[in-house]
């Protein structure tokens, strides 16, 4: 006796199927979206790296959008009994999950982060201007992409489930889910090996996806006699190199108009003395302001540039935006150094401005002479922009400071880098900073953090926190008021956008 399946049965079996096909071309909707990661990343710039980034791409993506289907939607078809129901709960997962990863995928593109718990805070930062706005129809048009989005994927999920019959005739789950397990399993393979070997083009693409774990042996090896652990330590330390010699300055053209009418005064204090007296000029002071800079060079380059103390070897024989573009224009521009300072940085730029006190004025000046300066000047704080920046200590670095201006300050915290794009746009450039600093204007921040490099530090000061991040890797995070050492863990995707943000003006080799 031959018995037949039940209705239910059937029904159960054709949703499953219909699942299975919904999720393959869910896939590859996927994949077309997670593109925005590999068109922001560098390119691996090897054979390997990119015969890895490939099976990566196909292998993760594939993963990640299968597993949402084994958590989300399978289940569905076994508890479910009406298919209208589930094509359209499935329907509005995949839209939603979908559109995460779009989501993630321009965040990342804009910043180098993912979408997680710990990235929130920064999120909500970064976007709290842009939504601030939005108006009704803003959010219409986001609400309507979105439902957009949602019917295509009702009208995909319908066109399907009709078709099913001629689906189920082509045998091609087994070929295709060999593909994405082979291209799963390969790529995590691969990486164990560039991961014990340091293979630069291949570990560099750890952060590319988001969910990604790749899997590392290095423990394992080293049981087996496979790995030295000492050894890889050692060369791993080998890898981190602070001299950044191929770079693009600016990293975009500079073009933007400068007020000829306006005077701009900035003093940066070269020591950490106290002798300052600032009472007549009637400018606001802010304690939080630092200066990574571990020399005097290092911060005088960082001054002019915008950008920290890495850059300074590539940077000997390149003229400053700061400079460049108001002589351009017609502003004269002048720099003032006291002739004591040990340093010769500045001979190619001394050029003093010839019976007017008109334009842009850079000093670089001890404590004890800038009040001199002050009065010689006849600077009056009601008609000159004015910037004085204090708490420069040669010998330590890292320090501390005040900034002292008549400008609106507006930011958290304050650099060095901040001040070249600063006076730029207080003087009438609306271009954008980061066309050549890594700084940003402290008038109208973007941004909640600071990044910097002292040394061969990466320092990262984020919400009375400083991190700093050794070459080997190692970390360490102290609270800014009272010095001491915080056991808070590391906020990687701070991390992570800092450096992308630190490395603009690189270029890989």
């Amino acid at each position: 006796m031959i018995l037949a399946e039940s209705p239910r049965r059937q029904r159960v079996t054709k949703l499953v199927s219909w699942g299975h096909w919904f999720a393959f071309v869910n896939i590859f909707l996927a994949l077309i979206i997670a593109s925005v990661f590999i068109f922001s990343s560098p390119s691996p710039n090897s054979a390997i790296g990119t015969l890895y980034l490939l099976s990566n791409w196909f292998g993760h993506i594939g993963f990640l959008t299968f597993a949402g289907f084994v958590i989300f939607i399978l289940p569905l078809c076994y508890l479910a009994t009406n298919p209208k129901i589930i094509k359209a709960a499935a329907s509005i997962i995949a839209a939603i999950g979908l559109a995460l990863l779009a989501f993630d995928a321009l965040l990342y593109n804009r910043t180098g982060f993912h979408l997680n718990f710990s990235s929130t805070d920064l999120l909500r930062s970064e976007a709290q201007t842009q939504i601030s706005q939005f108006g009704f129809q803003q959010w219409g048009y986001l609400l309507l992409l979105f439902i957009i989005w949602l019917g295509f994927q009702l009208l995909l999920a319908n066109a399907i489930w009709k078709r099913m019959d001629r689906f189920q005739e082509k045998k091609i789950g087994l070929p295709v889910t060999t593909f994405f397990v082979l291209c799963f399993v390969s790529s995590h393979a691969v990486h164990v090996w560039a991961d014990a070997e340091l293979y630069q083009p291949i570990i560099k693409q750890d952060n590319m996806f988001p969910l990604s774990y790749p899997a590392t042996a290095k423990t394992t090896m080293s049981r087996y006699g496979l790995l030295d652990l000492e050894t890889y330590e050692e060369r791993k330390q080998l890898q981190f190199s602070s001299d950044i010699h191929q770079i693009v300055y600016p990293a975009e053209p500079v073009y933007c108009a400068i007020d000829n009418n306006r005077s701009m005064y900035l003093i940066v204090q070269t020591d950490n003395g106290k002798e300052l007296d600032t009472s007549g000029l009637n400018l606001t002071k802010t304690d939080n302001y630092f200066t990574n800079a571990s020399s005097l060079d290092a911060l005088i380059m960082s001054t002019l540039f915008g950008v920290p103390e890495i850059y300074f070897e590539s940077l000997t024989k390149e003229r400053p935006i700061l400079m460049e573009l108001p002589e351009a224009l017609g502003m004269p521009v002048a720099i003032h150094i006291d002739e004591s300072l040990p340093t010769s940085m500045l001979n190619d730029y001394k050029q003093p401005i010839e019976n007017s006190r008109a334009g842009l004025h850079i000093a670089f000046l001890p404590a004890a002479k800038i009040n001199t300066f002050i009065e010689q000047e006849e600077i009056d704080a009601q008609n000159n922009g004015l910037i004085i920046a204090t708490g420069f200590e040669s010998e330590a670095g890292a320090q501390r400071g005040s900034l002292l201006t008549n400008l609106d300050v507006k930011a958290e915290a304050i650099s060095t880098e901040d001040l070249a794009p600063t006076i730029l746009n207080s003087l009438g450039c609306n271009a954008p900073s980061q066309f050549y600093s890594t700084g940003q204007d402290f008038t109208n921040p973007q941004r909640n953090w600071l990044v910097s490099t002292s040394g061969e530090r990466v320092v990262v000061i984020h919400e009375n926190q400083r991190i700093e991040v050794l070459s080997n890797g190692s970390y360490e995070i102290t609270n800014i008021d009272n010095g001491n050492r915080s056991n808070a863990s590391l906020n990687v995707d701070l991390l992570s956008r800092a450096i992308k943000q630190l490395t603009r003006f690189s270029r890989p080799n």
